[in-house]
C-alpha cells in the first residue's frame, strides 16, 4: 500500500466521526397520542377474608384453615373451577393486652392470637360474582375486601386503543404544524408508551352494607377503560 493511500485512509478515519458530530439535528415535531376504548368487563375477582382469634396460635390457625376449606368447597359447589380459587395472605400474629404492662415488663402481655386468610376467586361469568360472595360469607368468611373487574382477552381493545392513539398523535402533529407555519413530513420514530386498563372496583364495606339490607349481594361490573399512549416524532419538511 502506498504512502499516499495510507494517508487518505487515516484522514477518512478522523474526518468521518467529526462530520457525524457536526451534522445538524433533523427539525421535527414530537407528540404523544392517547387512545381510549370502553369495554364491558367479562371477568371478576372476588376477595373474601377470614379472621379468627383465640388463646393459642395452633387453635386459631386451625380454625382459619378449616373455614378457608369450607369456603373453597362452598364456592366449588357453584361450578367454579378449583384452579380459579386461591388462598393467599396467610398471617398469624399475637394479640397484646391494651393495659399498661406489669412492672419490670418491657411490653404488654400476649393475651391471644389472630389468624387471617384471604380467599381470592376468579369468576369468568359476571353473574356468578354475587352468588360467590354469598356462598363465601355463609361458609364463614367475615370480611369482604371487594370485587375487581377485568377482561379475559384484551387484545382487540388494545389494538383499537393504539389505533386511536396513532390518529390522535397525527391530529396533534398536524395542528402544531399549522400553528407553527411549517409543513409536516414523514414519521421519523414511533414508540409505544404503554397500554393500561382502568378497572372498576366495588368496595367491600359498601357491598356488606348493601347485603345487610338484601338477601343477595348486588354486583355491577361496569366498563373497563383500555388506555394506550403513543409517542411519535414527525419530520418538518423543508
Amino acid at each position: 500500500m502506498s504512502f499516499l493511500r495510507i494517508r487518505w485512509l487515516f484522514l477518512a478515519v478522523f474526518i468521518l466521526p467529526l462530520y457525524a458530530q457536526t451534522t445538524p439535528p433533523v427539525p421535527s415535531i414530537v407528540v404523544t397520542g392517547t387512545g381510549e376504548v370502553a369495554v364491558e368487563a367479562d371477568e371478576a375477582t372476588v376477595r373474601l377474608g377470614i379472621t379468627r382469634e383465640g388463646k393459642t396460635a395452633d387453635s386459631v390457625q386451625r380454625e382459619a384453615n378449616q373455614t378457608a376449606k369450607a369456603i373453597v368447597e362452598s364456592i366449588q359447589s357453584l361450578g367454579i373451577d378449583r384452579k380459579d380459587i386461591q388462598t393467599s395472605q396467610l398471617s398469624l400474629y399475637p394479640v397484646y393486652s391494651e393495659g399498661r404492662p406489669e412492672p419490670l415488663q418491657r411490653r404488654p402481655a400476649v393475651v391471644g392470637y389472630r389468624a387471617s386468610n384471604v380467599v381470592s376467586v376468579r369468576v369468568i361469568k359476571i353473574d356468578q360474582a354475587g352468588p360467590v360472595i354469598d356462598a363465601g360469607l355463609k361458609a364463614g368468611a367475615n370480611q369482604l375486601e371487594g370485587v375487581s373487574f377485568g377482561l379475559i382477552d384484551d387484545t382487540a381493545s388494545r389494538q383499537q386503543a393504539l389505533q386511536k392513539a396513532a390518529a390522535d398523535a397525527k391530529l396533534k402533529a398536524q395542528t402544531l404544524a399549522v400553528a407553527l407555519g411549517v409543513t409536516l413530513g414523514p414519521i421519523l420514530e414511533a414508540t409505544e408508551g404503554g397500554v393500561s386498563q382502568i378497572r372498576p372496583m366495588q368496595a367491600g364495606p359498601e357491598m356488606m352494607m348493601a347485603r345487610a339490607a338484601d338477601a343477595s349481594t348486588p354486583v355491577s361490573p361496569g366498563q373497563i377503560q383500555v388506555v394506550a399512549h403513543l409517542n411519535v416524532r414527525y419530520k418538518i419538511a423543508p
